[in-house]
């Protein structure tokens, strides 16, 4: 009896080894940093109605047996270019936001399909596919915005063109047009805490969308893509199909997720805002207990409230424990990697030694 309770125990910390490791580094980090409890809850709270609609968009695909989706930067990109239209065509406010959401939507589902295509040509390696998917759109995207933009492409803004009128600017500035159209539709203030509503009301309506579709026929297939692609091949799914629109569900869902999370930010940086979504995205989904197999809801809000409360608290502990805030910067992207590199490796070995 008590062996079982032991091996139990065990395998619980083995299985939630990550989440737990985080939370303890996390706790120590906030203990160094020594930040006002009000400032770290109200900087939480706010990034939970920010980031969470993206980690969410990663859950479908590693359902569907497909990974970790780093291919979401291309929904990224979609939203990137919707935002800046609706800029240029001075759409503003929930207007703004919601035909910038529609826009990207429609990109993303012709992206999505067009990744869900090369995945299913590099079965067995969707992940590092989906990474070398989204450096390639990088490029593309560039050349799109430094010089088809102003030349190809016309803008009617020349304050959102560089000098010499061909090409974004490296910062666009959403004040005016579209910025916290969302989060100030409804706002709770409860001390220094500010909560926005209508971003947080998107993050659960995602949370029983994805409730609701896993419990229906589409949802009950990507479960059985996951698991075995065979077996579901063999039990009439069109598995080829079934993965191409898991796909394109994590893509239109990232989309919507970056117009959230930029309305919320104010700026656009036209190079960088989405490189490191789906880097961030991954390693909360992975903070939160979720694995390259297996990834839920609570997951990636867990993921979300660990990965983001030691991103508030490291620059300070860095500061407070070693003179150099910096410290802090370089350690939060070292984690990233670090978590990401780790759950590969566990997968690897889980894989190597179930064929054992």
């Amino acid at each position: 009896m008590e062996k079982n309770v032991v091996s139990r125990i065990k395998s619980i910390l083995l299985g939630n080894i990550v989440p737990i490791a985080f939370f303890l580094l996390t706790l120590g980090a906030v203990i160094a940093a020594k930040i006002p409890p009000l400032f770290l809850l109200s900087e939480v709270v706010r990034r939970l109605s920010r980031n969470t609609f993206l980690v969410l968009a990663l859950i479908i695909p590693v359902i569907a047996g497909l990974g970790l989706n780093f291919a979401i930067v291309l929904g990224a990109m979609a939203a990137q270019a919707a935002l800046f239209f609706v800029v240029d065509w001075n759409v503003t406010g929930l207007k703004g936001i919601l035909l910038a959401m529609v826009i990207a939507s429609l990109i993303s589902v012709f992206l999505g399909w067009l990744v869900g295509l090369t995945l299913n040509r590099a079965k067995g390696r969707e992940m590092i596919t989906s990474m070398i998917l989204g450096f390639f759109a990088n490029g593309v995207y560039q050349l799109i915005f430094l010089f088809f933009i102003g030349s190809l492409i016309p803008f009617s803004k020349a304050e959102m063109l560089l000098p010499q009128g061909v090409g974004l600017r490296n910062t666009v500035d959403l004040y005016g047009t579209v910025a916290g159209a969302l989060n100030n539709i409804y706002v709770v203030n409860i001390k220094f805490i500010s909560i926005f509503v209508v971003p947080l009301l998107f993050v659960v309506g995602l949370c029983l969308f994805i409730t609701f579709l896993l419990k229906t026929k589409l949802g009950q297939d990507f479960k059985a893509v996951g698991q075995d692609m065979h077996i579901a091949r063999t039990a009439g799914i069109d598995v080829d199909k079934t993965r191409i629109i898991a796909v394109i569900y994590s893509t239109v869902l990232a989309a919507i997720g970056q117009v959230i999370y930029l309305q919320d930010i104010g700026t656009v940086n036209t190079y960088n805002s989405h490189e490191q979504i789906g880097l961030f995205s991954i390693a909360a989904l992975l903070v939160g207990g979720a694995s390259v197999r297996k990834a839920s809801i609570w997951n990636a809000i867990i993921g979300v409230l660990l990965f983001h409360t030691l991103f508030v608290v490291a620059p300070s502990a860095g500061n407070r424990l070693f003179g150099q805030p910096q410290i802090g910067e370089f350690f939060r992207e070292f984690i990233a990697y670090a978590v990401i590199a780790f759950a590969l490796a566990m997968h690897g070995w889980k894989a190597r030694k179930a064929k054992h």
